[in-house]
């Protein structure tokens, strides 16, 4: 019934102007943004998902700057702990030479002094192999008692750095004197067993430093695998979106024609008055 007072037909026009500019709105923000959820509105349960896998995501890419970090660590501490494998190698080789009935007296004196040096030199390899500030080597830092590295996105994802005291003092070499050949035998003893605890450390660390290379590797594909799962989840699917957008324009200048012909209704009741 054709009505002046209430424009019905405006009214309904205005209602559906209303839905489709809301609708081209949102598929404007959805594409300029490139993600399907802009608002909890768009999908509350996909949004509190993606917010927590975008929140282990970055908790991931952490992880593995810290597995690198530890990983450079342990690189630092063999690179000492070689050096240090290869003094007592020359001590050795020292002693043995002063054990021998071949050396006379004024050679072990000789012998004796390079060997102190190099004792001093173990201590100051162990003392000067830092990592941000901290010996590795000699028992002072926190590394000795072990360090928790966290390489996951759970507080308990964590992998312990423990290196050992490599100083002359702890190797057992330090008050050990060649300068005789009684003292020079018991040395070669003494240099075997610092060797081979210089060597179970290395290995120590080698088999610490394996295990953070193939955490890294599990990291990365973590990460990668979330960063595909949270893509599904929130980013917007261009195409279907665009096909929206075009369809909510159509609708919304349809409305605006609509309402504009449905208030031109009122004039032509008017003309019924004359």
């Amino acid at each position: 019934m054709p009505a002046i007072s209430t424009n019905i037909a405006a009214n309904s026009a205005v209602r559906y102007l209303n839905i489709n500019s809301s609708q081209e709105t949102s598929s404007l923000s959805k594409l300029s943004s490139g993600s399907r959820i802009t608002s909890a509105s768009d999908d509350a349960a996909g949004l509190a998902i993606s917010t927590r896998i975008s929140s282990d995501i970055t908790t991931l890419q952490q992880a593995a700057t810290n597995a690198a970090q530890a990983t450079s660590i342990l690189q630092t501490a063999d690179g000492g702990a070689s050096n240090i494998s290869d003094i007592l190698a020359r001590m050795k080789s020292l002693a043995s030479e002063s054990a021998s009935g071949t050396t006379v007296g004024t050679s072990r004196t000789y012998i004796q002094s390079e060997f102190s040096q190099l004792t001093s030199e173990i201590t100051s390899i162990a003392t000067g192999t830092r990592y941000s500030g901290q010996s590795l080597l000699d028992g002072t830092s926190t590394f000795s008692s072990g360090v928790s590295v966290l390489v996951g996105s759970s507080a308990s994802d964590t992998i312990n750095i423990t290196l050992s005291d490599l100083t002359a003092s702890t190797l057992g070499v330090s008050s050990l004197d060649v300068s005789t050949q009684t003292g020079a035998t018991a040395a070669v003893t003494a240099l075997d067993t610092a060797i081979d605890t210089v060597s179970k450390a290395r290995a120590d660390i080698g088999a610490q430093e394996s295990r953070f290379n193939f955490s890294a590797d599990s990291i990365s594909t973590q990460t990668q695998n979330l960063q595909s799962a949270n893509s599904a989840i929130k980013d917007v699917d261009i195409a279907s979106e665009q096909a929206k957008l075009s369809s909510a324009q159509v609708k919304t200048q349809a409305a605006v024609s609509a309402e504009a012909a449905a208030n031109q209704i009122p004039q032509y009741l008017l003309k019924l008055l004359g």
